[in-house]
């Protein structure tokens, strides 16, 4: 079974490699399309609710775990419909040669789900890497790197991958960065996130890792996060996105909507 399984893998792999890649104008189309979707894709999420769970542990050279920070939170809906998050889980933080920063904060909320809508396109360098396999998934890989760091904004540098079929990114692997202040030693970890395609459409990201060491001024310290994203559930029915071709939903009741229409 193993056999087969790597078979199927490195199969998977040589198919990759032999197909063609796009010109440099299909390059901008693809880059172009992808955005839109991501567009589409951040204000679908806009409309559901989900369970983020944060762990941040601090390791020992063996792996041992000495510290920890974790934050169990429901994003969700007030009755009057604002979004909001909700605490759930919260322990004493016993985290001893780490502090977590509003940067850090700001990487966890906006810079780790990293969304390149149409909009963010010109404040980034892109550059078509090649044609990678990930598991099943046929994909583009995209190097990104913000042109100009604007003060008290965090940015994303690093790789994304992006769905040769459906266009949306499905993974993206970097780190957060911005403009510091002088004398502010502040470093921040590499790190993973994964999507998935929630309710047959949206590749929503449901799980970030990151293992790395940071490199102080004075230390280092080797560190691990993981961020879930789980229970994702559309709080609005009446948004719909269209991606391609794809019909638009037939009103419901036609004949409503004549008898609505002003009479002549």
């Amino acid at each position: 079974m193993r056999t087969l399984v790597l078979s199927a893998l490195f199969a998977s792999a040589a198919l990759a490699a032999t197909l063609p890649d796009p010109s440099p104008s299909e390059i901008d189309g693809i880059i172009a399309k992808f955005a839109a979707k991501e567009a589409d894709f951040a204000k679908a999420r806009g409309n559901y609710t989900y369970r983020q769970t944060c762990m941040i542990d601090e390791l020992d050279d063996s792996g041992t775990v000495h510290g920890r920070y974790e934050i169990v939170s429901d994003i969700v809906f007030t009755p009057e419909g604002k979004r909001t998050e909700h605490v759930t889980r919260a322990p004493m933080s016993t985290l001893e040669h780490i502090l977590l920063t509003p940067q850090d904060e700001q990487d966890l909320r906006d810079v780790q789900p990293f969304v390149l809508t149409t909009a963010e396109l010109p404040n980034y360098y892109i550059r078509y890497l090649g044609r990678e396999q990930l598991d099943e998934i046929s994909t583009y890989s995209f190097a990104v790197k913000p042109k100009k760091l604007e003060p008290g904004k965090r940015y994303f540098e690093g790789v994304v991958w992006v769905d040769d079929k459906d266009l949306q990114i499905v993974k993206t692997y970097g780190r957060g960065i911005g403009q510091l202040k002088r004398n502010e030693d502040n470093q921040f970890p590499k790190f993973e996130t994964y999507r998935e395609q929630i309710d047959g459409k949206y590749w929503f990201p449901t799980y970030t890792i990151a293992n790395d060491t940071l490199n102080f001024k004075d230390s280092s310290q080797r560190i691990r996060e993981t961020v879930k994203y789980q229970d994702y559930k559309q709080f609005k029915s009446d948004i719909t996105i269209k991606y391609g071709d794809e019909d638009k939903p037939k009103d419901k009741d036609p004949e409503k909507k004549d008898k609505d229409k002003p009479q002549q």
